[in-house]
């Protein structure tokens, strides 16, 4: 079963060919991200354009890195929904008029469920990759943390699981995102906060960690309104004083400092719950998916709070990438669940778990 995957949710052009659900066979992703820094935050319409001009070549690469011609493709798995409406449309687009011309079945995919996929993962003949020696087992704890979505989700088998708790505002990579422009720290804010936080102390702010009716919901707008406080007061200025300023008045130190600080609240904050879910109820494996899956202290802190020996999948499945988006095509086709009909499909830019 070999599944090429499409991913445009947002501004990573990406397309791999996935074999029976563990192997990786290939992986291409062009990502415009640079295209967006000077903006401090992707352009809707930027990345969009330049998904229409990536969109094929990355799947002729996809398919001529896996040593694949398109009779060898199976099915054809794509990204309806979560993400930016015009980078989604060039995706199911393209995907749809696949599907027609190569007689393919098509699978549309949740990107949100797609990051945990990545953990299904354990072969490939790929460089410079580190994935897991097993399959996760189930039922299954899933942490899926990214720029757009905060979320703990419980699977009691592939396609049965229930959503656990998520953000109600900010998710913790948007935090990031803005931490790291009161900081004045380039975009994406992860690794750009977790470098700062490397020179800092992280017990210099004690900032607050929200406290949600459900048990297991997140909140981060808080710790992200206290640290643009304390550094507004950090320089001696008060509530008043503009945001865009504070990186020119600020000293190295005392960046380094709120970074290191946020930091630590953020990855305490999802880490606490994620503990508390595995304590009540006891999965067989714990997994995490999304670009701040990637953080090193994320790891590390889920590594010494869990009595679990868990594992991870490489960090460039972490990011938005073809490869997630394949697994759970192949997983959908494995358990013949319905196709989509690539006359109609549609995409779902608010789609939710």
């Amino acid at each position: 079963m070999r599944i090429l995957g499409i991913e445009t949710s947002c501004d990573e052009t990406a397309a791999a060919v996935v074999e029976d659900g563990k192997r990786l066979l290939s992986n291409v992703v062009l990502s415009s991200i640079d295209l967006h820094k000077a903006y401090g935050g992707v352009v809707p319409e930027i990345a969009a354009r330049s998904h229409i001009e990536a969109i094929m070549p990355v799947i002729e690469q996809a398919l001529e890195q896996a040593k694949c011609t398109w009779d060898d493709i199976d099915g054809i798995a794509v990204t309806y929904g979560a993400g930016l409406g015009g980078s989604l449309l060039i995706g199911v687009l393209t995907a749809r008029t696949l599907a027609i011309i190569k007689q393919k079945p098509l699978y549309a995919i949740n990107h949100v469920e797609g990051h945990i996929y990545a953990n299904f993962l354990t072969e490939t003949t790929l460089p410079h990759y580190e994935l897991p020696a097993a399959q996760p087992q189930f039922p299954m704890l899933g942490l899926i943390v990214s720029g757009g979505h905060s979320q703990l989700v419980l699977w009691k088998n592939h396609f049965n699981y229930k959503l656990l708790g998520q953000t109600h505002d900010d998710a913790i990579g948007e935090a990031f995102d803005k931490v790291a422009k009161i900081t004045g720290l380039p975009y994406p804010g992860g690794p750009s906060i977790e470098q700062a936080a490397r020179k800092g102390d992280p017990f210099v702010y004690s900032f607050p960690k929200a406290q949600m009716e459900g048990r297991y919901d997140f909140s981060f707008s808080g710790v992200k309104t206290a640290v643009l406080r304390a550094a507004q007061a950090a320089v001696g200025e008060d509530f008043t004083f503009p945001s865009s300023k504070l990186p020119d008045r600020l000293s190295e130190r005392q960046k380094a400092d709120l970074c290191a600080s946020f930091q630590r609240v953020a990855m305490e904050t999802v880490v606490d719950k994620t503990v508390l879910a595995y304590e009540e109820f006891q999965p067989k494996s714990v997994v995490i998916g999304g670009g701040v899956a990637s953080s090193t202290a994320l790891r590390e802190e889920l590594s010494r709070r869990l009595p679990y020996p868990i594992t991870y999948t490489d960090r460039k499945l972490c990011t938005d990438n073809g490869a997630m988006v394949a697994t759970l095509g192949c997983y959908k086709a494995i358990h013949k669940q319905p196709a989509a009909d690539p006359y109609t499909l549609e995409i779902t830019p608010n789609l939710s778990m």
